[in-house]
């Protein structure tokens, strides 16, 4: 016996159920506001501007700053969007260099000897 794929038309009013009326997607549309759209307009700007002043910045920290802000301008319909205070250490990422950490061994009680017994 062959099997016969089930096709489904328009008609059928199981297929309506998964799809709209107009064949686009089926999430809501959202309206912003004018000062919202002002607001996203201005850090999008500020993202820019920091991404094409930080071509020639040299460091291990560059590439992660500028990886963030491209991620941010890559999901700006996204509703989860930073705060003021992350967008701001965002657009400071790839020219601030984070701090030298001490290494090991210096200072503490051992007076930078090694971790051995004293004798």
């Amino acid at each position: 016996m062959a099997i016969r794929a089930k096709l489904t038309t328009i008609d059928d009013p199981s297929a309506k159920a998964g799809s709209t009326a107009a064949g686009g997607s089926s999430k809501p549309k959202v309206e912003f506001t004018d000062e919202q759209k002002a607001a996203r307009k201005e850090r999008v700007t500020k993202a820019k501007d920091a991404l094409a002043r930080s071509v020639g910045v040299k460091g291990e920290h560059v590439a992660p700053g500028r990886t963030a802000l491209k991620t941010f301008l890559q999901q700006l319909n996204d509703p989860r969007q930073p705060d003021d205070q992350t967008f701001e250490a965002m657009l400071e990422a790839p020219f601030k260099a984070p701090e030298k950490r001490k290494p090991r061994g210096e200072g503490g009680f051992g007076g930078g000897q090694g971790g051995g017994r004293g004798r």
